[in-house]
């Protein structure tokens, strides 16, 4: 679906245009939260980045702290930047290269929890990184192993997608998970709207671009985010980079389900590799 949209419509104002229809769908929720916690009566707007634990944080201090503030900022810009290196990088390396250099993430993200966050993973999350980055070389990579302009493009998509799920990780147990999601989609939309007005011809909104653009922003947008950010209160940066590795193997289910797209054995034997890395991941101290 997006494939189709974007081939016909420029990319900024197509994402602008799918956060904008996430942010919209979000909005009466945001109101209906906000109202239940009291922050319009008592506590005015500038409370409204904190969430309602931040606002009980906040309360008690009475000065503003500054990574609650930034933290939607922070977020919404490594998701931007992530969408901006990967759809550049594209023009310039093959849908296969570009996979794998995206889900190369799943290395970036322990390596940096490691080294910045003090988040040392435990020796079963490193083999699960390990079976899964070789099954996502298998997935993904062809006979041509050469680096072009592209492919450092798109590792800096990786490097972004990593930064977003390290900044949810870190923000998102002392944000309320709607606003934080909320947050991020604003920041995400307005600089799309930017890019899009610099960048962007003026061509023709047809149905077909409109359909695909409130469809994603509901769900792969929306809801995709705010499952992500309500759910890395409850896991580490480690296991959630696991996870999103079985994207490509859903990829390739959901191929094969819908336009009959077959994978080979080597296929096959990576997306089993992901998926054998993800449960090593998640096993518990001892077991």
């Amino acid at each position: 679906m997006v494939k189709d949209a974007v081939a016909a419509y420029p990319v900024f104002s197509f994402m602008a245009i799918r956060f904008t229809f996430a942010a919209l769908a979000l909005a009466p929720l945001i109101y209906l939260r906000r109202r239940r916690v009291g922050v319009w009566a008592r506590g005015g707007i500038g409370e409204w980045g904190y969430g309602s634990v931040g606002v009980r944080e906040h309360r008690r201090s009475h000065t503003p702290t500054l990574p609650h503030s930034l933290a939607p900022v922070l977020i919404g810009l490594a998701l931007f930047a992530g969408y901006g290196f990967q759809t550049f990088g594209l023009h310039l390396t093959t849908p296969a290269k570009a996979g794998f250099i995206t889900g190369l993430s799943v290395v970036i993200v322990p390596v940096v929890a490691a080294l910045l966050l003090r988040e040392a993973p435990r020796w079963n999350a490193w083999l699960g990184v390990a079976a899964a980055t070789a099954g996502l070389a298998l997935l993904s990579l062809q006979a041509d192993l050469t680096i072009s302009p592209g492919d450092l493009l798109v590792f800096g998509c990786a490097l972004a997608f990593a930064g977003h799920i390290l900044l949810t990780g870190r923000f998102s147990p002392r944000h309320d998970p709607l606003l934080l999601t909320f947050g991020q989609v604003v920041v995400v939309a307005v600089l799309n709207g930017a890019a899009a007005l610099i960048f962007d011809a003026r061509p023709l909104l047809t149905g077909r671009v409109l359909f695909a653009a409130a469809f994603t922003g509901l769900l792969a947008t929306a809801a995709a985010f705010g499952i992500q950010t309500l759910a890395q209160r409850f896991t580490t940066t480690t296991h959630t980079a696991l996870i999103f590795a079985a994207e490509p193997v859903f990829a390739a289910l959901f191929s094969f389900l819908l336009i009959g797209e077959t994978l080979g054995p080597r296929q096959l034997l990576g997306c089993a590799l992901i998926l054998v890395g993800m449960v090593v991941g998640e096993l518990k101290r001892g077991a």
